[in-house]
């Protein structure tokens, strides 16, 4: 395990909440700052499992609602990265806002803010696109400038960074004066795009009101799916994939599977959706092909339930693609390191061997894009 923050000259003490998996940490790494993990906080003893197993660091699991202003004080972290439940916002959902208890341990931690004595100078909120609307982004917002902070909010997905998955998300950064951001034209604004602050990204217009040539290019710009597939094929050879998976894992396969992972391939048969489902919801569902630019964004009910949890891989290539014919081209559930390659996770990422195939869909599903954070939170921690 790496030293604490302070024992690093210069290095930034950091607290992350709900930090599921790692996402946030593995986000942190990529971002190359000079920053370290101070402690780590979530609930979910499942996820605290697989962070442990990849960091030697088990999260604090009490509940957060229960901290006070001295307790966090006594960490003297420069920067808190926040994850919170999203359910009391996504538009499938409820939407209680601050009336769902999944909020509570949010809120608590904001109605603390003024009460510290050495508050953080950065604050990273990451959430689903609804929460902008949200009372709860209403009372993050009023709290954060009534304590010095300025903030910056986007709405980012990671096609726009060249990863051919659809997974939208809010963003806010904030930084408490006289700390100030690198491109301060952008204060207090909310951006929906990645803008010139990232200089090896291209600027795309606004989401909103671009054409359909600039979507066009920004698919373009996308690598294919089959890049981030376990077992690659040449894309007029997928059939292969079909018998391969159904007789075993091949010697061919890539390395990316994970030390711990090839039992996973004992039966390869569990991928594959059962035709009843094709014949039943066929019409409903996302089928993506390996040279594919784009997927739809996975569920945590993905694998649990067909329609609307996210894309599914079609490994025989039909002639024609349309829907008539999917029950030829042998759809299957992409592998819980395909979605985790999709969230751009590492490839020394994996699972402890407990963690069932379920449970790995369900925490993927409720983790973050470390392709679209990772330069987030690099812009950050940049001073100007």
């Amino acid at each position: 395990m790496a030293k604490a923050s302070s024992e690093l000259p210069g290095c930034r003490g950091v607290l992350e909440f709900y930090s599921g998996i790692g996402g946030m940490r593995y986000s942190l790494m990529k971002a190359q700052v000079n920053a370290q993990v101070v402690q780590a906080f979530e609930i979910n003893d499942t996820a605290n499992d697989v962070y442990q197993h990849n960091f030697a660091h088990r999260p604090y699991q009490g509940n957060i609602q229960c901290l006070t202003a001295s307790d966090l004080d006594k960490y003297g972290a420069d920067a808190w990265l926040l994850s919170p439940p999203c359910q009391p916002y996504t538009r499938q959902g409820l939407q209680k806002d601050t009336g769902d208890a999944r909020a509570f341990s949010f809120l608590q931690i904001l109605e603390l803010m003024p009460f510290l004595l050495q508050p953080p100078s950065m604050l990273f909120v990451e959430n689903v696109v609804g929460f902008e609307t949200s009372d709860t982004h209403a009372k993050l917002i009023e709290i954060l400038k009534k304590t010095n902070f300025i903030t910056q909010e986007f709405i980012l997905t990671p096609l726009q960074f060249g990863i051919p998955y659809s997974r939208p998300r809010y963003f806010c950064l904030a930084k408490r004066k006289p700390s100030s951001f690198v491109n301060e034209s952008l204060n207090s604004q909310l951006i929906r795009s990645p803008p010139p602050l990232f200089k090896h990204f291209d600027t795309m217009d606004d989401e909103d009101n671009s054409s359909k040539e600039d979507r066009h290019n920004l698919l373009q710009s996308c690598q294919p799916i089959e890049e981030f597939l376990e077992l690659k094929n040449q894309r007029n050879d997928i059939a292969v994939e079909y018998e391969t998976l159904r007789t075993g894992l091949s010697n061919d396969a890539p390395k990316t599977l994970g030390k711990n992972n090839s039992h996973e391939y004992e039966s390869f048969d569990k991928y594959y959706v059962h035709a009843s489902l094709v014949e039943r919801w066929g019409s409903a569902m996302d089928v993506v092909y390996p040279d594919s630019k784009r997927c739809c964004c996975f569920t945590k009910s993905y694998y649990r339930y067909v329609k609307g949890t996210g894309s599914l891989l079609a490994t025989v290539q039909p002639m024609k693609r349309d829907k008539t014919s999917l029950k030829k081209q042998c759809l299957r559930y992409f592998t819980p390191r395909e979605v985790a390659n999709l969230h751009s996770f590492p490839e020394e990422f994996e699972f402890p061997e407990h963690i069932s195939l379920k449970q790995r869909y369900a925490l993927l599903g409720n983790s973050l894009s470390i392709a679209v954070v990772a330069p987030l939170l690099q812009y950050l921690f940049n001073e100007p």
